[in-house]
């Protein structure tokens, strides 16, 4: 298959059961590359609710999408990606929460997110040799959200504003809803999905993804983190 961009994730584990039961409320699945169908939830129309992070698929993001630069190549990539992994040490926090990020809905950490934050940053520095430069197109869609100087900074540095101090883990799970929507959809959540949240949460690898030509993304390979 070829790919358009790559990105460093967090992929849950795929036999947990939270796992599964947010891969089917979002409707694909990054793991098999493949659509799943979504719950039945009276009064929620899942797939429009779940419409925007569906083609990201179940993940937090530790290294933004970004396209290959010139003279890289995916397997030095790959390699570039285990060594990382085997410098780093896998990171516990005390669980997940069903949290509203403005407008949207999302799982975020309990507990103190250093360790996790170091992760990141170490993802976003390390392989930031194989991101080729941003478009001017690109920039200018992303200043259009009024950015802090640090995250103009973080834009012109490193591609993406939301990265190093601006970095807020998170594993997506709806597009911007309108109040009544947002209260109903997180209540629904809160009933079906908190009560298989994980605790403590756990992240034990990375995972390399690949952005299709649809724009759907799809796991490449896990690197377990052994340092």
């Amino acid at each position: 298959m070829t790919f358009t961009r790559y990105a460093i994730y967090f992929a849950p584990p795929a036999a947990a059961d939270w796992t599964k039961f947010a891969t089917s409320w979002l409707g694909w699945d990054i793991e098999n590359g493949a659509e799943v169908a979504h719950p039945v939830i009276d009064g929620i129309d899942v797939a429009a609710v779940s419409q925007v992070p569906r083609k990201y698929g179940l993940h937090g993001t530790m290294k933004p999408p970004f396209r290959l630069r010139t003279g890289q190549s995916l397997s030095a990539l790959q390699s570039a990606c285990a060594t990382l992994a085997a410098s780093r040490a896998p990171v516990a926090m005390e669980g997940l929460e069903i949290a509203r990020l403005g407008r949207f809905l999302a799982l975020r950490p309990l507990g103190h997110a250093e360790q996790l934050n170091a992760l990141a940053a170490a993802c976003v520095h390390e392989l930031d040799d194989f991101r080729a430069a941003t478009s001017e197109a690109e920039l200018a869609r992303r200043r259009a959200a009024n950015l802090t100087r640090d995250q103009e900074a973080n834009l012109i540095q490193w591609g993406y504003p939301y990265v190093l101090a601006s970095f807020r883990f998170h594993i997506t799970l709806s597009g911007r809803l309108d109040k009544p929507t947002l209260v109903k959809v997180q209540s629904a959540l809160d009933t079906h999905l908190g009560p298989l949240l994980p605790t403590p949460f756990e992240i034990t690898d990375l995972t390399l993804m690949g952005e299709a030509e649809d724009g759907r993304f799809h796991l490449i390979h896990r690197y377990a983190l052994s340092g």
